[in-house]
């Protein structure tokens, strides 16, 4: 199955732009993270692991699996195949597993946020 010219450069700017997405949502992320274990005043430290609960489920794994998808389904609608060549598997095993770990890594992150949440801050 071949797509469409048009329709490739769709998905060829679908999947550009959430795997580009993807990075810069990680970069974001990062920043969060190192604010939420480095800082000392409480209500930054908290609200940086609500940002990073929030960011981690609306925009890390929704852009993940729009990167996959949009991957597969450049592969399988062009010439280059799914598995005619090396380094399409590889790209794709290396999307697949950074979506994984991703996954799991959003459980402990989930876990901090709900605490976030919770935590009364009013004595402090």
């Amino acid at each position: 199955m071949t797509l469409a010219p048009s329709v490739r450069k769709l998905m060829l700017t679908a999947h550009i732009t959430f795997s580009v997405g993807w990075l810069g949502a990680v970069a974001v992320f990062l920043a969060l993270a190192v604010t939420g274990l480095t800082s000392h005043e409480a209500p930054l430290v908290r609200s940086a692991y609500l940002a990073m609960g929030l960011s981690g489920w609306f925009v890390l794994v929704p852009s993940s699996f729009a990167a996959v998808l949009t991957g597969v389904v450049q592969a399988v609608g062009t010439p280059w195949g799914l598995f005619k060549h090396y380094w399409v598997v590889v790209k794709l095993l290396l999307t697949v597993a950074a979506t994984v770990l991703l996954l799991v890594h959003m459980q402990p992150i989930s876990y901090l946020a709900e605490v976030a949440a919770k935590a009364d801050l009013s004595a402090t």
